[in-house]
């Protein structure tokens, strides 16, 4: 069965063919370290992670590399402003190295609650400094530079295809003033800055030396110099959010393919936005909602990864707390049939559903299809229930709900005591008290169930 994605390239769907099969190699655009990331981000990371596990899933080999800017991502995305990096530093009163290690941990932690599997390679940009100045290097040689007030400039318009990836429609978009032309002595609205010099009048914390001045690189390049140094001058896949398609993503393609002459990545893969109560989300309107929010209002960031699985990658998902609560419960039922299902005699999956489960993942990702078969095999009564947890168990690579790890209960000594009379109360045939008991329970948000074994909760 072939493995199908949606290519931003050519906006199709082609047939997944790597370069060097069953090997794949991948690069994602990562986070800019300088605060916490929200869960609009984590929606494009988690799609990522479905990516990586489907290529598993169906064979394949991938490698992974995801970069860490700690430096070079300006306020502006017209190359201007301050390095928001050395801004937050400052406001937080640490060193833009320090700040960068601490949202560096902070988002790994993150992506370790929701199951994220770590790439194979997390390359820091301000590591890979040389490498950025010497694809700069080639860049000048071959005439794509020039020079201003403030930086080395690449001049957009020396790459014939400079389009392609954003489509012409983007293009007049941006050419009309759809970016802000903050440097007079820009060509192009659509130029971009490879390496900006260091302000005159006070030093930067980051900052290196190099063929054009001290200062640092632009936000653009380092992808492309770390994406060629791990994974070669051509690559399967590159995968980011659709807001990187315009900007982001069409200048990696120009210069990587400007200082090369290949092509830079075969598949480009984007993931839609997450939306918040129909907008989008936004610090001033307070829904910039982080993993601690919702932790803070009693969800598991696994409820979180579910809910990103019930849409479409390449389709806005729309987030309210209604909803979150929706797919929270139905991840814990799923959890709790899995785990009542996984003590029975195992039994070979049922082929019919894990054939169509493979199917759904075969068009381009179609995690919502996909769901439903998970759904509909763990309600078929028909099947063994060795054969459901089998199927289930197979599944769950995809899913990366670990839908068959017990998970580590911990009670306040208030819970225990309840817990504690209340099997007394049930022992002693006392159902007034024990059911009481139960209500006291649920209102501290502990559901109860009495089966053949004894009592069993959990948490709502």
């Amino acid at each position: 069965m072939a493995l199908k994605l949606f290519n931003t390239l050519g906006r199709l769907k082609e047939e997944l063919k790597p370069l060097k099969s069953p090997a794949v190699g991948i690069y994602t655009c990562g986070p800019t370290v300088y605060n916490y990331q929200h869960i609009g981000n984590y929606r494009t990371y988690i799609f990522e992670d479905i990516l990586k596990r489907t290529l598993d899933f169906f064979g394949f080999k991938p490698f992974h590399v995801m970069n860490i800017t700690d430096v070079g991502h300006l306020a502006s995305q017209g190359d201007e402003g301050e390095d928001k990096v050395e801004v937050m530093a400052q406001r937080e009163g640490k060193s833009a190295w320090d700040l960068a290690k601490f949202y560096t941990e902070a988002f790994l932690k993150d992506c370790a609650s929701l199951n994220i599997l770590p790439p194979d390679v997390l390359c820091r940009a301000t590591d890979h400094i040389q490498e950025q100045i010497d694809l700069i290097l080639r860049l000048e040689k071959k005439g794509f530079l020039y020079k201003t007030s403030d930086g080395i400039y690449f001049e957009s318009a020396k790459f014939p295809d400079y389009h392609k990836l954003m489509g012409k429609a983007h293009l007049s978009g941006i050419q009309s003033g759809a970016r802000v032309e903050a440097n007079p002595e820009k060509k192009s609205p659509s130029d971009f800055a490879v390496w900006k010099f260091s302000p005159k009048d006070h030093k930067r914390q980051m900052e290196w030396n190099s063929p054009w001045g001290v200062g640092f690189p632009g936000w653009h390049i380092e992808c492309s110099a770390m994406a060629m140094k791990y994974l070669g001058e051509s690559l399967d896949i590159h995968c980011g959010g659709v807001d990187h398609i315009p900007i982001h993503h069409s200048n990696e393609i120009a210069q990587s393919e400007g200082a090369t002459g290949k092509p830079f990545a075969r598949y480009w893969l984007h993931g839609e936005f997450l939306l918040v109560n129909s907008s989008k989300m936004a610090k001033s309107d307070g829904t910039f909602i982080t993993l601690e929010d919702l932790k803070e209002k009693g969800f598991d960031p696994m409820d979180y990864r579910y809910h990103c699985l019930t849409a479409h990658y390449r389709k806005q998902l729309d987030f309210t707390w209604e909803a979150l609560e929706a797919s929270k419960i139905a991840r814990r039922k799923l959890k709790d049939w899995a785990l009542n299902m996984a003590s029975e005699p195992p039994k070979p999956a049922c082929a019919d559903f894990f054939n169509a489960f493979k199917e759904a993942l075969s068009d381009d990702l179609n995690l919502p299809e996909a769901l439903s078969i998970v759904w509909s095999g763990l309600k078929n009564a028909d099947l063994p229930k060795g054969a459901r947890a089998s199927f289930v168990q197979q599944v769950d690579r995809v899913l990366g709900l670990d839908l068959f790890k017990t998970e580590e209960k911990t009670l306040s000594p208030e819970i225990a005591d309840l817990l504690k009379k209340r099997e007394e109360a049930r022992k002693s045939r006392d159902f007034a008290k024990s059911d009481q008991i139960r209500d006291q329970l649920s209102s501290l948000g502990i559901l109860v169930e009495d089966t053949s074994s004894g009592q069993k909760w959990r948490q709502k």
